[in-house]
């Protein structure tokens, strides 16, 4: 890699290790090469500096760390000709060695609250944190405190943008000069490896809030309609005969709450949501048992062969109902939220799914699921969001986690 292939900004990742600042702040939009750059600096300030030294890799998830991090700096060329570069799945371990120095790379994630305890106890000669806006701050925290007793340590920090009151960006983003701190701020444009062609499939993987932070790169609170597109019709379809060839039904269980069961089919490359069951306890004032969800479910399923039933894993009878029968295969959802809405809001842009307009429940909801603007984080408000959550299940555990759709 030679500085004449990156652009402007993407240089001053590699000048970084050079300066006097004690982090880096990279932040912005997809696809422009952060996160590439900045691992291929974070490595060669590493083996340049230190030998015989550890350092640390947090992704939100070690997987994720993997998958963003290790394999792409596994496949750059560049790094596998200079460095002899190993991974340890085992022990979540990369060992780079080059010219008689060794040094040890250790993954961590950090998923939520409790994940500081897994980083306790480590020297850490440096940190890389990859999407460090999905972390919580405790264990950001935590992996600082790790750094501090080397003197020549350095911070290495990437993320999209996120909510304007989100920690890392109150605290770090706007004021870099308070933890003397580097800061850049990336759009695709900041790419040049980026054709028209890619630059348009990434703009057309996003909407509404999504868009403004990937794309845009701004750093926006989520408010109003979650799938404002969908409310206006895009996506709505009017219910017609169709020749499908594959079956799921996804489920959201309730007892008061609103149960809500959507039956796809796939025609043509397209998943259609064209039938439904939805029933509200509260509002007929009539509980019904899991026996008789599972009676509604039969009767939506009729002859046709299902791929699966996708239901909220918490649901544990109304799993064990279904296993009961025998009949259908029960696959817990991917119940990741902010994940799922981004991908089904995708989804919908690129016309892989659709509802039919007879699945009124489902319809209504469109139409009054709301972000909730009270609060620091991106949640949606916990109403109307029964036939959301299952359509949302649908979409992460069978189109994205089965193979169907990636982006992003």
């Amino acid at each position: 890699m030679t500085f004449d292939s990156l652009s402007p900004k993407q240089a001053e990742i590699f000048t970084f290790p050079h300066e006097q600042y004690d982090a880096l702040i990279c932040d912005g939009a997809v696809r422009s090469g952060k996160t590439v750059m900045m691992s291929i600096s974070f490595v060669e300030w590493a083996m340049n500096e230190f030998d015989g030294c550890n350092f640390g890799i947090c992704g939100k998830t070690v997987r994720a760390a993997e998958r963003n991090i290790i394999m792409p700096l596994i496949q750059t060329k560049s790094i596998r000709k200079k460095y002899d570069i190993s991974y340890t799945r085992s022990v979540s371990l990369m060992t780079i060695k080059h010219k008689g120095r060794v040094n040890y790379f250790y993954i961590f994630g950090g998923k939520d609250e409790s994940s500081y305890e897994l980083i306790q106890g480590i020297t850490l000669c440096g940190v890389l944190f990859d999407e460090v806006a999905l972390m919580p701050q405790s264990f950001v925290e935590q992996a600082i405190a790790r750094t501090l007793s080397v003197d020549s340590s350095k911070l290495w920090f990437n993320c999209n943008p996120n909510n304007p009151r989100h920690w890392f960006y109150l605290d770090w983003v706007l004021q870099p000069e308070a933890h003397n701190a580097k800061h850049l701020h990336f759009l695709m444009d900041d790419n040049p490896a980026l054709t028209p062609k890619a630059i348009e499939k990434a703009k057309a993987s996003f909407t509404g809030v999504f868009y403004d932070r990937y794309i845009l790169g701004k750093w926006v609170a989520s408010e109003g309609l979650i799938y404002p597109d969908v409310a206006n019709g895009q996506g709505i379809v009017s219910p017609e005969e169709r020749n499908y060839v594959k079956y799921y039904i996804s489920i959201d269980y309730g007892t008061l709450n609103p149960f809500s069961a959507g039956l796809w089919g796939l025609c043509k490359g397209v998943w259609y949501r064209f039938d439904e069951y939805y029933h509200s306890g509260r509002e007929t004032r009539q509980q019904l048992t899991d026996g008789d969800y599972y009676t509604e479910i039969e009767k939506l399923a009729g002859n046709k062969i299902l791929g699966a039933i996708i239901i909220d894993p918490s649901a544990a009878s109304m799993i064990a109902e279904i296993k009961k029968h025998g009949r259908f295969r029960v696959v817990p959802a991917n119940n990741e939220v902010i994940d799922g809405i981004r991908e089904t809001a995708a989804a919908f842009k690129q016309g892989k799914i659709k509802v039919s307009e007879n699945c009124s429940g489902a319809v209504s909801e469109f139409s009054s699921y709301c972000w909730d603007d009270k609060k620091q984080e991106d949640k949606p408000i916990k109403e109307n969001d029964h036939a959301m959550d299952e359509i949302r299940y649908f979409v992460n555990t069978v189109l994205v986690h089965r193979g169907g759709l990636r982006i992003g």
